[in-house]
């Protein structure tokens, strides 16, 4: 192909997102484990170490793992209780030796692993490495499937530690038992070895592992692969807490390794994250660079008081106590009789969380001790334990009970809830605050107060200071703020602060809280589609507001292309009425044109009503509409409005997929011809045939033919027949494309009874370089989605510049073993 370098293969296929469940909902009771190795096992506790996949992926080699073994020494990594260094995929060859045997890529480990192995081991430290319980591993190279003996058995003799065992390219038929007799095959391998491994099931939670690879593994994923946001850490933490019943010494719920340092979260995210994987009890597996670390990324990873939560020698899981409107309290019993507590926020505004502490298994007391292990504050409380939180946050306390709380700190919750800010003398936003004492003894000489933005105003409309607070009671305050006409929309931080004096002595004491404050603006002159544009507020009858897919259930970004009475959509708001989304404009827009209509994954006999208001006023309704109905185009006149609000209702009491597809927003007086934004520009629609597509690497098979089945573009689509290790579908291009002003390139997908993964790579420059992103997105059976890779993601090799001018080739990847459809591939 005359490419500075091969294509690479996907690097993170397969994650499936319990892709099984309905098909397991019913199964039989789980199989009776074998038993573990003789003489325990070797992970009494969750594991702790590093792996380098999410800060590395494929780009592994013998000098970083030495240098993170230096470092975990160096840092006090070590000492903390961090001890496996352990590699994944792509560190073999492509091909097994002539003995069968799996061999080390000389040029990436040209010691060998053995050579590692022995390098770590001298640092006090331990080995891991990376397997796949299918033909081939995630990546393309040799996996162990009907090779488990010689694998097991090589890896033992090169002194390793720790296996992760994946599921990639693994030939099953969907069954339990399959999942069972694949990794009992290697459990029993490396039970003949003799040597004591720490045996890590990575089968993505698909098969329900908590149920029957207890003695089998010592850890399992609960869930799909995790990714260095919050809306991923959120949507985990759901999905592994109520598991608790299943973990314990020797085995482990583990909900995938740590993303904390690698840019993608704040650093309350990345504590929530540390956090709760303690009070989880799950393995903290590091995967940041920790040769870049900074020294806030290691005290979070290193912080011995949150460890010790998790490395706790009970080695019991955290129950849930109470979950709702996403606040969500964890209980935790530690050796000694002490207790973990955590008070956990996955909202996006600050929330005071309470628990009452006969309600967790704390012994009866008159008072309690809270250490907050992430301040170290020490505080008491009389029977309710409580805290404002603030969002995305986590607050943990190691709690016990207290005789004497005289001497020690009241624990003062303080809390806020705050609108939507309206810059200029008419708007402005109201505040409240409230203070609630906890603390066994009452609070004197309470006084509020409200540090805004310069240039803004809190001014207090109700009473902010108390010459005593009770324990238990409450202050609350309400508050004006005003803000500058000219304040550009964003995220601004108010703190609330309550300072008091307390006990015997009449100590002086404050406590503060975070809240951000919302600003909007009205929208810029244009058409443009809603999606594009943050909402104010949205109420949801099952899980978040989806945009650009329809609603697929209770976690983000879990539905398919919004898809009403057969036509797909690419952009759109996906729903489960009854909802309602609110939007500010400011008077500024005129007309909002959208078509409405039950997605197509509704039961049959659904129906709803979709409402568009412009403030209070009814500008448009399609009346009553249901299941397999073509979609209803609905035009509203929103001349004059300050807000738009968008109403689904559905037509009994089951929640309903109602979708709002293309929706598009006028404002500012603009023909109604005028380009919708953001503009996108098609690359390859399949109109008139393939488009000349072909595959990258002709030895690993696949074939392209135009297809009527799937469309997002047009009337016609491509269908692929794709191998099961992958390849990239695409083609070289006659002359240079330009992308000049383009961010983006994106492709939609529909897969069939296997999912697939999904990548984007490009070629450039006149020695057709090739450059690759790194998001590998998984998209399950019989589903749909947009595949999405920025500029500013794709990696070129060294001394390349990726120059969107100069754009030679475009390739997709695709990997199923099966049948896939793909339409509009484009540049947004």
């Amino acid at each position: 192909m005359g490419n500075k370098g091969r294509p690479r293969r996907a690097v993170a296929a397969l994650t499936s997102y319990l892709l099984l469940a309905g098909a397991i909902a019913g199964a039989a009771p789980a199989q009776a484990a074998p038993a573990h190795l003789a003489g325990g096992t070797p992970a009494a506790t969750p594991p702790m170490g590093f792996n380098n996949w999410n800060a590395f992926g494929c780009d592994v080699n013998e000098a970083l793992i030495k240098e993170t073994a230096d470092i975990f020494v160096s840092s006090g990594l070590k000492d903390a209780g961090y001890q496996y260094v352990n590699i994944d995929d792509c560190w073999s060859a492509r091909e097994r030796g002539a003995d069968g045997k799996l061999v080390p890529d000389p040029v990436k480990f040209p010691n060998g692993i053995k050579g590692v192995a022995d390098y770590v081991h001298a640092k006090g430290l331990k080995l891991g490495i990376y397997g796949d319980a299918g033909t081939k591993t995630c990546a393309g190279y040799p996996g162990s499937l009907g090779h488990e003996d010689v694998d097991a058995q090589t890896w033992a003799d090169w002194g390793v530690d720790y296996l992760k065992y994946d599921n990639c390219n693994n030939q099953s038929d969907g069954s339990q038992a399959d999942y069972v007799r694949r990794y009992t095959a290697m459990r029993a391998a490396i039970g003949r070895t003799g040597r004591s491994i720490v045996y890590s099931i990575c089968e993505w939670g698909t098969s329900q592992p908590w149920l029957w690879a207890k003695g089998i593994g010592d850890l399992w994923r609960t869930t799909g692969d995790i990714s260095d946001n919050w809306s991923s850490i959120r949507s985990i933490i759901r999905q592994n807490a109520p598991l608790a019943p299943y973990a314990g010494p020797g085995h482990w719920n583990d909900p995938d390794m740590l993303e904390v340092g690698n840019g993608g979260m704040t650093a309350t995210e990345y504590r929530s994250h540390m956090g709760m994987w303690a009070m989880m009890a799950a393995p903290l597996i590091i995967g940041t660079d920790l040769r870049k670390a900074s020294a806030e990324t290691l005290s979070i990873l290193g912080n011995r008081e949150v460890i010790a939560i998790d490395q706790d020698r009970l080695g019991v899981q955290a129950s849930v106590v109470s979950d709702s409107g996403g606040l969500m309290v964890l209980d935790k019993p530690l050796a000694g009789g002490d207790r973990a507590i955590a008070l956990h926020n996955s909202t996006d505004s600050l929330a005071t969380i309470s628990v009452a502490a006969r309600d967790t298994g704390l012994a009866r007391a008159g008072a309690y001790r809270l250490h907050d292990v992430w301040t170290g504050d020490t505080l008491q409380a009389r029977s309710t334990i409580s805290a404002g939180v603030p969002a995305h946050g986590t607050v943990v306390y190691r709690v016990r009970p207290l005789r004497d709380p005289a001497a020690t700190a009241p624990a003062v919750a303080v809390g806020a809830g705050l609108g939507t800010i309206v810059p200029g003398p008419a708007g402005g936003g109201s505040l409240t605050t409230t203070v609630t004492n906890r603390g066994a003894g009452a609070l004197r000489d309470l006084a509020v107060s409200a540090n805004v933005p310069a240039g803004w105003s809190a001014t207090p409309t109700t009473a902010q200071r108390r010459e005593r607070l009770a324990t238990d009671a409450t202050l609350e305050t309400a508050w004006t703020i005003g803000v500058p006409a000219n304040t550009p929309a964003g995220r601004y931080p108010i703190t609330v602060t309550a300072a008091y004096r307390w006990g015997p002595r009449n100590r002086a004491a404050a406590t503060s809280s975070e809240i951000v404050a919302i600003v909007v603006n009205a929208p810029a002159d244009g058409r443009r589609h809603l999606s594009t544009l943050p909402a104010v507020t949205s109420v949801n009858a099952t899980g978040p507001v989806e945009l650009d897919q329809g609603n697929g259930g209770p976690l983000e970004n879990d539905g398919s292309l919004i898809t009403v009475g057969g036509v797909v959509y690419t952009r759109g708001l996906g729903t489960s009425a009854a909802s309602e989304i609110t939007y500010y404009l400011g008077g500024r827009c005129s007309k909002l044109v959208t078509d409405a209509g039950i997605d197509d994954t509704a039961g049959a006999g659904a129906t709803a009503t979709f409402s568009i208001y412009a403030g209070d006023t009814l500008a448009a309704t399609s009346g009553s509409v249901g299941t397999g109905q073509a979609p209803t185009t609905l035009t509203a006149d929103l001349t004059g409005a300050t807000w738009l609000r968008l109403v689904a209702t559905p037509g009994g009491s089951s929640a309903v997929p109602a979708d709002w597809a293309k929706p598009v927003l006028t404002c500012g007086g603009v023909a109604d011809d005028s380009p919708v934004l953001p503009q996108s520009q098609t690359l390859f629609s399949f109109e008139s045939g393939t488009d000349g597509f072909t595959i990258a690497n002709p030895g690993d098979g696949g074939t392209v033919a135009q297809s009527p089945l799937f469309h997002t573009d047009g009337v016609a689509g491509l269908k692929v027949a794709t191998p099961a290790g992958g390849n990239w579908f695409g083609r070289a291009l006659s002359a240079p494309l330009d992308l000049t002003g383009k961010t983006m390139l994106r492709y939609d997908v529909k897969t069939g009874g296997i999912g697939t993964s999904g990548e984007i790579a490009i070629q450039v420059g006149d020695d057709m370089s090739w450059c690759q992103g790194g998001l590998w997105t998984w998209t399950g059976t019989d589903s749909s989605r947009t595949i999405t890779e920025r500029f500013d993601q794709i990696g070129c090799p060294a001394g390349v510049t990726l120059d969107p001018s100069a754009i030679r080739a475009v390739w997709v990847f695709l990997n199923s073993g099966g049948e896939v459809y793909i339409d509009n591939v484009r540049a947004e």
